[in-house]
């Protein structure tokens, strides 16, 4: 996993350095240096345009400006605050205005169809949170230092980041201890899955689904086959009231009531190892009742989706309330309106803090959806996913997602490593994800951001 810190714990680590400034300025600005060669393709005949601030960030880019002028690269310096309305054509802007702890707005200069490599993070984004303060001059590739910022990753930061190379700086040990959240990537999957023994027998990851209602089976058939797919041995789906038309041969379907069946499920989840609860799953009150029932006794870890979700909320107490009374893992995966719905106001800016604070509330592993997906559990620990693209705003993703966290939480996964997998599931074939690059030297390695074997 790569490290993902907050401004404030970047600070922290800035200053418990046990080295110079200068000294980190300087690895700063030769990485900054080292990218823009890239970008460019070489350094004969090349013009390099440098927007610098007062501070640090400055800094690594008038360190970058003396690296490449020394190449033989034709470097002019603009300071920020007296930066030109445009600048004239060059093969490169490098924006090092301002850096991490921008708190005012700035109008950077037009610069055509020139390429933008920012310093950092783009200047006038918020680190945090990804939201633009006032103007900013969208880059092509950003070069971010020791650890991920969560600005970087969340939109519209993300967008106006471009391409993100983390480059070190000697400060990564330092960052990777004081960290609380963590962008997951392929391998970190690949350790999290276990694969099947030679003894391993179709009751071993067994997930019973309650899905699906009268007009709503498509909900279910999505959630079980997907089960199925992910790894479970056994699959067992009930629509309460009526059965699933197409659902996969291997599926058992196994009939319930259109009211008071909870009791039943329960009475049959001694040989099952996860639940999933909710995808179409309908609202009316009796459901909601044996929805809340199911979800508070259920005994196996839990995923909670859709309709599941609403039932949590739906009652006096409060979700919060009633989902701290389970004692098995749980996971909730809302969207931005089922968190409204579950907290009564809709996540913070700070999406980090948003799932956590749900997820402390509620003691469960919570799931926020979003271009990127935050997971986090009930102590503070977060992983960030940003494998999805707009494919993922599409009716029956989510009950894919949670047949998926379902499966993988039958086979033993802990809850909060079972949720980024499902996450990142439907994503575009590898050659066209957006990467993160780890810069070694002048020979990057590419990490893939993707969740997903």
């Amino acid at each position: 996993m790569i490290a993902i810190v907050t401004p404030e714990e970047m600070r922290a680590v800035d200053a418990a350095a046990g080295e110079a400034p200068d000294v980190l300025i300087g690895r700063a600005g030769s990485a900054v240096a080292r990218a823009a060669v890239r970008m460019m393709g070489g350094t004969y005949g090349r013009t390099v345009q440098v927007i610098v601030g007062k501070g640090n960030n400055g800094a690594d880019g008038r360190v970058a400006a003396q690296r490449l002028a020394a190449q033989g690269v034709r470097v002019q310096l603009y300071e920020a605050h007296a930066c030109p309305t445009a600048l004239p054509p060059a093969d490169l802007v490098i924006d090092a205005a301002y850096g991490t702890g921008f708190r005012g707005t700035w109008r950077p200069p037009a610069v055509g169809d020139t390429p933008v490599l920012a310093v950092d993070v783009p200047s006038g984004v918020d680190a945090l949170t990804g939201e633009a303060l006032g103007d900013v001059l969208a880059a092509t590739r950003t070069v971010t230092f020791a650890a991920l910022k969560p600005g970087l990753l969340i939109p519209p930061g993300s967008d106006l980041a471009g391409a993100l190379e983390l480059a070190p700086i000697g400060l990564e040990a330092q960052a990777s201890a004081r960290a609380h959240a963590h962008l997951v990537q392929h391998a970190d999957v690949a350790l999290w899955v276990p694969g099947r023994d030679t003894a391993a027998h179709k009751w071993r990851a067994a997930v019973r689904i309650i899905a699906g209602s009268t007009g709503m089976t498509g909900a279910a058939r999505l959630a079980a086959h997907a089960a199925m797919r992910a790894g479970a041995g056994m699959v067992h789906l009930s629509a309460p009231g009526t059965l699933v038309a197409q659902a996969p041969a291997e599926v058992v379907q196994r009939p319930l009531p259109t009211k008071g069946w909870a009791p039943e499920v329960l009475d049959t989840l001694d040989r099952f190892h996860s639940l999933v609860v909710g995808p179409g799953l309908g609202r009316d009150d009796d459901t909601a009742a044996q929805a809340r029932m199911l979800a508070v006794e259920a005994p196996i870890p839990t995923v909670i989706d859709g309709d599941g979700l609403f039932a949590m909320a739906w009652n006096a107490d409060g979700a919060a309330a009633l989902l701290r009374r389970r004692t098995t893992p749980t996971v909730l995966t809302p969207h931005d309106g089922e968190y409204t719905l579950l907290t009564g106001a809709a996540p913070a800016t700070d999406r980090l803090v948003a799932a956590r604070r749900l997820a402390a509330d509620t003691g469960c592993v919570v799931l926020l959806k979003g271009p990127a997906t935050v997971v986090a559990d009930p102590h503070g620990a977060a992983l960030v996913v940003t494998t999805g693209d707009a494919r993922l705003a599409t009716a029956g993703t989510g009950d894919v997602l949670s047949g998926i966290i379902g499966a993988l939480l039958a086979a033993g996964v802990p809850a909060l490593q079972a949720a980024p997998p499902a996450r990142g599931c439907t994503v575009a074939p590898r050659a066209e994800r957006r990467s993160v690059a780890w810069s070694r030297a002048t020979s990057p390695i590419t990490c893939q951001r993707c969740c997903t074997s």
